[in-house]
């Protein structure tokens, strides 16, 4: 019997209070995505906030490390524990991504650097031009859209790390290292149901313009999530 394709989802946020009855989980919504375009694939979580991380590390599955409301430069033990997992990690060559927190903790553990954006909060449909001939080949008019929500970017690359695409906003909206290592700052895993749920609900101390600017851009584009879902899969020969 042909073995399953699995993603292990490092989970570094449960984002309590945040989420809409409709989802059940954070981690249900990684599983959505890329069940919408694999309904093969095996999952499972690893709660990285309790302390949890995988210890058999299997080659031919991919481990993926969330978003979180945290920072890629605090010094909670959890994270400096996924810091030097990270770079274990990555010495052995395991498929390896991150999305949001995910992508900047990669760099920050690789020796790149992370910090907290002096331009403001990023939120919202943001369009980047895609820089990788890798990425490229799956995204032909070199366009990306994608959702995001964050404060926090990646302001120096880990040697060895290749843009893979970028805007005015953000210069480094991800990168990949090698063929092992990939991330996004983007949150494919987001719907536009649930941004407009965090704009409207769980943004009041945030600047006005910013989330009416956020709301048009859900309106006036459509997120390609789903896209990225299946690129992500192909990246790693998931499928």
């Amino acid at each position: 019997m042909m073995k399953r394709s699995k993603i292990n989802i490092l989970l570094c946020d449960t984002f309590p209070g945040l989420l809409p009855p409709e989802i059940p989980s954070y981690a249900s919504m990684f599983r959505e995505m890329f069940r919408a375009v694999d309904g093969s694939l095996e999952f499972e979580v690893f709660p990285v906030m309790a302390g949890v991380l995988p210890k058999e590390l299997e080659k031919d599955e991919l481990y993926l490390i969330t978003g979180s409301n945290s920072s890629a430069y605090d010094d909670d033990p959890w994270i400096l524990e996924l810091i030097q997992w990270i770079r274990d990690v990555a010495s052995l060559h395991i498929k390896l991504i991150g999305i949001c927190f995910g992508h900047q903790v990669i760099a920050q553990a690789l020796g790149g650097e992370v910090k907290r954006y002096a331009g403001g909060w990023g939120i919202g449909i943001r369009e980047s031009v895609i820089t990788d001939e890798i990425m490229h080949q799956y995204f032909p008019n070199g366009r990306l859209r994608l959702l995001y929500n964050h404060h926090d970017q990646v302001t120096v690359l880990p040697p060895g790390a290749i843009v893979i695409a970028h805007n005015v906003f953000c210069r480094h909206e991800g990168f990949r290292i090698g063929h092992h290592i990939l991330t996004f700052q983007g949150h494919p895993e987001f719907t536009s149901e649930y941004e407009l749920h965090l704009i409207r609900n769980h943004a009041q101390d945030e600047d006005e313009h910013v989330k009416n600017e956020a709301i048009k851009s859900i309106q006036r584009w459509n997120h390609q999530g789903r896209m990225v879902a299946q690129y992500i899969l192909n990246f790693f020969n998931l499928t």
